[in-house]
């Protein structure tokens, strides 16, 4: 296999205080991004806001500052407008409270007609979604998480031992909290696109964190007489290469797919990007230490002797 460090001798438990401080931060942030979801603060989409949404491809350039006065105009100044230049295309985004407006979306396009006679444009796409539907889409997609969860802790108990399973699935709870808290910080949308991102790096999180496991399961049965911290540390620093390399085959690929994808998978790349480095971070500094946080950990760590 290729390596791009060669052999290691990094002290990475010992640097665990310092890991637990940053990621205390960023699961603060995303627990703070979860309450602001559920009292309504978050920037949410209308998958879970509900509302109306209509994306329009003109033939001539339309500047942004014009479609929002049209808008004004016809009683729709509380829409949320989203250019893409490079396509000449507009996303307007009408948030509903209680109920969906009949004829949102028709009055959206008749007031470009209006407006605007000489901009000739298409419907691109139109979507309309009540509260009602996005309260239970909200209830889903938690639901979801939850099992993920739960389904991480079963397989690594079986696979390792119940302290492994609950390390995993801390660290994979962490990544999730972690892009959520961001997404949350840079006031991004978030929809049920961003969720299936979530879900996806939470699998890639667990297969990192496992490759790790398993070769510290592998030392631990091999070298009896050394302490559990090095035998951790050994365990990290044997994998770190074949971990960045994998890590960064998958950068490679998201970088262009955030930068370059469009507005349908933008949001989606950048999730799976930010929770792959995050992933990746988390499986050295938050899983592994995380084991020798339980008690009696010390000498004790899985049956040696299996």
């Amino acid at each position: 296999m290729m390596e791009i460090l060669g052999k290691t001798d990094i002290d990475f438990m010992g640097k665990r205080n310092i890991a637990f401080m940053v990621s205390g931060f960023l699961v603060s942030l995303g627990l703070l991004a979860v309450i602001a979801i559920l009292v309504g603060w978050a920037n949410l989409g209308i998958d879970f806001a509900g509302g109306t949404a209509v994306q329009l491809k003109f033939d001539k350039p339309l500047l942004i500052a014009e479609a929002r006065k049209a808008l004004d105009a016809h009683g729709l100044g509380a829409a949320e407008l989203q250019e893409f230049p490079q396509d000449q295309k507009l996303l307007i985004r009408v948030k509903t409270e209680t109920t969906i407006e009949e004829g949102v979306s028709k009055n959206i396009i008749q007031a470009f007609q209006a407006e605007f006679p000489d901009h000739g444009f298409v419907v691109d796409s139109s979507t309309s979604i009540g509260p009602t539907i996005g309260k239970k889409l909200q209830g889903d997609a938690l639901i979801a998480i939850i099992l993920s969860l739960a389904g991480i802790i079963l397989y690594v108990a079986v696979r390792f031992e119940f302290r492994f399973g609950v390390a995993a699935a801390i660290a994979t709870f962490h990544d999730v909290l972690a892009v959520l808290g961001i997404y949350f910080l840079l006031n991004t949308e978030i929809t049920l696109l961003v969720v299936t991102a979530l879900l996806t790096l939470a699998g890639y999180s667990l297969t990192d964190t496992v490759i790790v496991f398993d070769r510290i399961r592998e030392n631990l049965r091999q070298r009896r007489r050394e302490t559990t911290t090095t035998i951790i540390n050994n365990g990290i620093n044997q994998v770190l290469s074949r971990t960045l390399i994998t890590t960064l085959t998958v950068v490679l690929v998201l970088v262009p797919l955030t930068i370059w994808g469009g507005e349908v998978l933008h949001d989606f790349s950048l999730a799976l990007l930010l929770g792959v480095m995050i992933g990746t971070y988390s499986s050295i500094f938050v899983a592994s230490p995380l084991l020798l946080l339980w008690p009696g950990a010390e000498g004790k760590l899985l049956s040696r002797g299996k």
